[in-house]
């Protein structure tokens, strides 16, 4: 499984395990591609997104398991 942080941008995520797009477009966060996505952590998303960042890393980390 590669690191993954709530820390990290979703831009940093998507270019070093691109594969979790799925996970995160089935969580609700449909705008992968826009500008902000290169800026915004995942923890902020998450949060923009109404997500708890806490499942979503569970989504993640179920993913690779």
């Amino acid at each position: 499984m590669p690191e993954i942080s709530k820390d990290m941008t979703i831009g940093e995520i998507l270019r070093n395990a691109p594969e979790i797009a799925p996970v995160l477009m089935q969580a609700g966060m449909h705008c992968l591609g826009c500008p902000a996505s290169q800026a915004e952590s995942l923890e902020e998303a998450a949060m923009v997104h109404g997500l708890d960042i806490d499942e979503l890393m569970e989504m993640i980390k179920n993913f690779y398991s």
